[in-house]
């Protein structure tokens, strides 16, 4: 994994790139501190039903709020 200066890194930013497409990855630092890193995107696919099971919804989850809880969430003057 390569270390990139902050300034070698915006004036090769499309070389960079193209070796991140490539799989490698790269640290960009600043002053010789290490402050991100350029790594290739793996979208993640987002599984239906993935939390059947373990989320649960109350009955009474859309009834309307006690009195106190509304009005401070009302506008002013209204």
């Amino acid at each position: 994994m390569d270390v990139i200066n902050v300034y070698e890194a915006k004036t090769t930013l499309s070389r960079l790139l193209e070796r991140v497409e490539q799989g490698e990855e790269i640290v960009i630092a600043r002053s010789g501190t290490p402050v991100a890193r350029l790594s290739p995107y793996s979208p993640q696919r987002r599984e239906p039903g993935a939390l059947a099971g373990r989320v649960r919804v109350k009955q009474d989850f859309d009834d309307p709020l006690p009195q106190g809880i509304a009005a401070a969430f009302a506008a002013p003057n209204a």
